[in-house]
């Protein structure tokens, strides 16, 4: 059965953060809410120090390509209703079949 690898990167924009402390309460609460809700894998990438941007990769590994395709929707919609100080800037995703 072939696996499929989903990919998401989501690019925050956290207008009403001040300092690098502000941006990490933030992105750790942010992170920790999905590792809770969803059984996908998150981490903050990119931007780590600058304190107005985020960048996140989520990854769902699957053996079907439209549930991958559907978890990373959720969750990229989870994290937009929850950023706390911010917005989502852009999103990227991708389905890359393994095996």
């Amino acid at each position: 059965m072939p696996t499929t690898v989903g990919v998401a990167r989501v690019g925050l924009y956290l207008e009403g953060s001040e300092s690098l402390k502000d941006k990490r309460r933030v992105v750790r609460s942010l992170l920790d809410r999905v590792r809770n809700r969803y059984n996908v894998g998150i981490a903050e990438v990119e931007d780590l120090d600058d304190a107005r941007a985020a960048t996140l990769a989520v990854v769902c590994v699957s053996n079907s390509a439209p549930h991958c395709d559907a978890m990373l929707s959720e969750v990229i919609g989870f994290i937009e209703r929850r950023v706390e100080v911010g917005v989502l800037a852009e999103v990227e995703t991708e389905l890359i079949p393994y095996g």
